[in-house]
């Protein structure tokens, strides 16, 4: 007899939640029985039809012991939480045995630079409940690190590693993220949460320490830029209008600093059009994933994603950036097997074998 399906939690229905559900839910080696919501108006409505609007006959609930009674073998976290609520969560269902892997937690994805409050926290609570906790995504997760790491095993030497992501995200229709939090359709001196010191590092710092570590480096600094460009036009985008002379693309780095130079370089380049800022990187998808590593072989990598239905894979409203928020659930649904059979504590990539999808292939 063949095992019996691993049983999973979707933690939230946003943007990847939604894609974890129909996604699960094609999957052989795993059975969904459980979905939480926040938002008590979706309390009782189908998850199937909350995520791709085919009903799959399981109710959505916000009753997390309920959820937690059902012993799932592992929680797919994907709520849009603050770190401190996050972590009390993660903190409560690894105690009670519940393995749990994450895409909102971008600290923990690199283990070694996470908050040490936070990190220490999920620690303690995997060792005490013998469970297991990853965080994972496309960027960060995989483009700047799991891949670069990757390339470098074609290489003699290496000098400097440079990952981009290079999208165009005029699809993508969060008002709050793209306008309050990335600072489009504000003035160019507009105070949004990447312009608090350190902001950037925190998000995306860990990419430049994980290669750095590999290499066997160490960066006398790490430093990060935070550049914006206005648009000479209205944009009319799935978020909203921006305005002439507002920020229509921003460029974010982190910069890792080795024996003096520019070494290791993490570089996120959004616009709302096409033609902003053409002075800078531009890649050959509308989103381009993109890693340039220089030393014996230079090697040239770019990476792009399409999807026949988004709508189908739960995503709706978008066509570029689609096939990378389905790249971004699947690298923790895609883990959860080899989550289970870990052993206990905060792992990275680099404690897990690769991750290939098991049952997949058809499906």
């Amino acid at each position: 007899m063949g095992q019996k399906p691993l049983r999973v939690v979707v933690w939230g229905t946003g943007g990847i939640g939604s894609i974890a559900i129909p996604a699960i839910q094609r999957r052989p080696g795993l059975e969904l029985v459980g979905v939480w919501v926040h938002s008590e108006a979706k309390v009782g409505q189908d998850a199937g039809e909350l995520a791709n609007g085919e009903p799959i006959g399981l109710a959505a609930t916000n009753d997390a012991d309920a959820l937690m009674a059902l012993e799932p073998d592992c929680i797919v976290y994907c709520a849009n939480a603050r770190d401190s609520v996050a972590v009390a969560e993660y903190d409560r269902f690894l105690r009670a045995g519940i393995n749990v892997v994450s895409t909102s937690a971008i600290g923990a994805i690199y283990p070694p630079v996470y908050r040490p409050r936070s990190r220490d926290k999920v620690v303690a609570a995997a060792e005490a409940g013998s469970t297991t906790f990853y965080a994972s995504g496309i960027e960060p997760g995989f483009a700047a690190d799991h891949l670069p790491a990757l390339l470098t095993t074609q290489s003699i030497s290496v000098t400097s590693v440079h990952s981009y992501e290079i999208g165009l995200y005029d699809d993508y229709p969060v008002a709050a993220t793209m306008m309050d939090g990335m600072g489009f359709n504000r003035p160019l001196d507009f105070e949004s949460g990447f312009t608090q010191p350190g902001a950037i590092l925190h998000s995306w710092a860990g990419q430049v320490h994980f290669m750095a570590d590999l290499l066997e480096v160490e960066l006398d600094d790490v430093r990060e830029e935070y550049l914006r460009v206005a648009t000479p036009r209205d944009l009319h985008v799935a978020c909203g209008t921006i305005e002439a002379g507002t920020c229509g693309a921003l460029r974010i780095q982190v910069i890792g600093v080795v024996d003096g130079r520019d070494a290791i370089i993490l570089d996120h380049v959004t616009r709302m059009a096409a033609d902003l800022a053409p002075e800078w990187p531009s890649g050959p998808h509308d989103v381009t994933y993109r890693v340039e590593i220089t030393g014996d072989p230079n090697i040239y990598c770019d990476m792009g994603f399409t999807t026949d239905d988004a709508a189908k894979l739960g995503i709706m409203g978008m066509d570029a950036g689609a096939g990378a928020m389905v790249a971004t659930c699947m690298r923790v649904v895609n883990a959860i097997p080899y989550v289970v059979e870990a052993r206990p504590g905060l792992l990275s990539s680099l404690d897990l074998p690769m991750t290939v999808p098991k049952g997949a292939f058809g499906v």
